[in-house]
């Protein structure tokens, strides 16, 4: 079946005083119909958290233009983002006075398959129509004390120390790094990447619903509304990005319609 794409990437301040999270999505320059989606949620006061942020962008649009898969993996290229970018932030403390840290999640798109790798807690979630199929694993303290059982998703949305990462890029140890994968791919197929400042305020049913029950551009302007007004007045930098698989329109001539992008 011939699937085409819609996206969107969105970002809104919150109640900080800076923009910290970047977002971006990238076409590869060589082969149609590949792309690339990138996430950073920064840490580090002042300009340090863009910082860092920025430097996730910058290296995941070098390593996705020299992406070469007849001698590299996708789940290769995405490790090498992370791990490039953790080295290249490490250094900047050594330059200025600033302690930049960042998550991360990076997510590739080809025709047929879908890879992705993360760290931190920013997170990527697969929806077929608005039904849930996977979400990465929050690298944070109460991440884990929800995967061993200790809490439930309810109390770990309102526990006091849900912002203490356990790996993040910049920091003293090596990133812990979450790969997924999803093959083959089918119409209905949705991917959103969102820092904290989104899904803190959002069950998974609820993004599933706004996210297959709107064109990306009105799903993501609905949940930053809906996570602006649940904040009250306290909420973070808000990130995201859609990427959605949908049926081909009919078109006369050759060609199927695959690698098409609608913005």
């Amino acid at each position: 079946m011939p699937l085409t794409i819609e996206t969107c990437v969105a970002r809104h301040t919150g109640d900080r005083k800076e923009q910290q999270d970047r977002v971006a999505l990238f076409a590869h320059p060589r082969m149609s119909g590949t792309m690339l989606a990138v996430l950073a949620d920064g840490m580090g006061g002042h300009s340090g958290g863009a910082m860092a942020a920025e430097q996730v962008l910058l290296k995941a649009k070098q390593n996705f233009e020299a992406y070469a898969p007849r001698s590299e993996t996708p789940e290769h290229l995405l490790a090498s983002v992370v791990n490039e970018a953790h080295l290249v932030i490490k250094l900047t403390r050594f330059t200025s006075e600033q302690d930049p840290h960042s998550t991360a999640v990076v997510f590739m798109l080809q025709p047929g398959r879908a890879d992705w790798a993360h760290c931190g807690d920013s997170r990527l979630y697969h929806f077929r129509g608005s039904q849930l199929v996977s979400r990465t694993q929050d690298h944070s303290l109460v991440g884990e004390m929800l995967r061993s059982g200790k809490i439930d998703e309810e109390a770990a949305l309102k526990h006091p120390q849900r912002n203490v990462l356990l790996s993040c890029l910049g920091s003293e140890r090596e990133p812990r790094i979450g790969h997924g994968n999803q093959a083959p791919l089918m119409a209905g197929d949705s991917f959103l990447l969102c820092s904290d400042g989104l899904w803190g305020y959002f069950s998974d049913a609820e993004l599933g619903a706004a996210v297959a029950g709107m064109p990306p551009r009105e799903a993501a302007q609905k949940l930053i509304s809906q996570a602006r007004e649940r904040a009250g007045g306290y909420g973070d930098n808000i990130t995201v990005a859609i990427v959605r698989l949908v049926e081909a329109p009919a078109r006369n001539g050759n060609g199927n319609g695959n690698g098409a992008v609608r913005r």
